[in-house]
């Protein structure tokens, strides 16, 4: 993936909590969800194929996956308080 990373935009860090079951977040559209189960499930490959597609969605997700105030900053996102 990209050494550059997208902007967060409020509603995908919304959707991302939503589907990991963290507070701040709310629950997307159909497709919305059955993608960010697969960025969820995705290999590294796959995962970057995606981000093709989905950068702020694969940001997200990487984000609560791989960082440790990636829960955090999500919200912080959500609330307004800081971009991504």
């Amino acid at each position: 993936m990209s050494t550059n990373s997208p902007t967060i935009p409020p509603d995908i860090a919304a959707h991302v909590l939503f589907h990991y079951g963290r507070e701040g977040g709310y629950q997307a559209g159909g497709f919305t969800e059955s993608l960010v189960t697969a960025i969820d499930r995705a290999d590294p490959p796959n995962r970057d194929r995606l981000a093709l597609g989905f950068p702020e969605y694969v940001a997200a997700v990487v984000a609560i996956q791989y960082d440790p105030n990636g829960v955090e900053r999500l919200q912080a996102i959500v609330r307004g308080e800081v971009a991504a």
